[in-house]
């Protein structure tokens, strides 16, 4: 019996030409893909979750192909990831994301070494959520330091949980702050 039971998905898209500097040449897409799902533990305590983790994968899976088919592969530069549980929830039902929806991203873009980043919450329906994105082949990439929101204005209801992954296609238009840059990567242990 699946865990998973899909209320409805969104695909945001945000198209980024400048940030009150020159246009930029190309600009940068920042591309969230959510999905509201009931909680099959809303209300109660459950000692075992993995069994749900488990499921999730994919869910992770479609959302992050989707995203991939929406960006390009190859052009995708930065992730995250996010989930908004309801008020009748736990946070640790948000937590079953990281594995689920970080493995997923990892998998469809080819294994980059980066931690994915991923902010989570218990909130009312309507929350927005802000979520921190980075360089998918290393931590430490400064002009790659981002964030984009993500939140449906119906969800999640109280026994739902709105789970998301985003991922774009760059760093920040103007970027000038110095650090480590996206070429000058050399560990290749998704830190530096």
């Amino acid at each position: 019996m699946s865990l998973i039971e899909i209320r409805k998905r969104s695909l945001n898209v945000e198209t980024i030409y400048h940030e009150g500097g020159p246009v930029a040449a190309v600009p940068l897409k920042l591309a969230a893909a959510c999905a509201v799902v009931r909680n099959p533990y809303a209300g109660h305590y459950e000692p075992d979750l993995l069994p749900f983790m488990a499921q999730l994968r994919s869910l992770g899976t479609l959302l992050a192909t989707e995203l991939v088919e929406l960006l390009g592969r190859d052009k995708v530069e930065v992730y995250s990831k996010a989930a908004i549980v309801g008020v009748n929830g736990e946070l640790e039902h948000a937590a079953v994301w990281h594995e689920a929806g970080g493995w997923a991203m990892r998998e469809v873009l080819g294994e980059p070494k980066a931690m994915v980043p991923a902010a989570k919450a218990v909130a009312a329906t309507g929350y927005r959520l802000m979520v921190p994105l980075h360089y998918i082949h290393a931590s430490y990439v400064r002009s790659h330091y981002n964030s984009m929101e993500v939140g449906i204005q119906d969800a999640p209801r109280p026994n739902e949980i709105l789970f998301a992954l985003v991922m774009g296609t760059g760093g920040r238009i103007h970027e000038r702050l110095g650090g480590l840059t996206k070429d000058k990567v050399s560990v290749h242990d998704g830190q530096r």
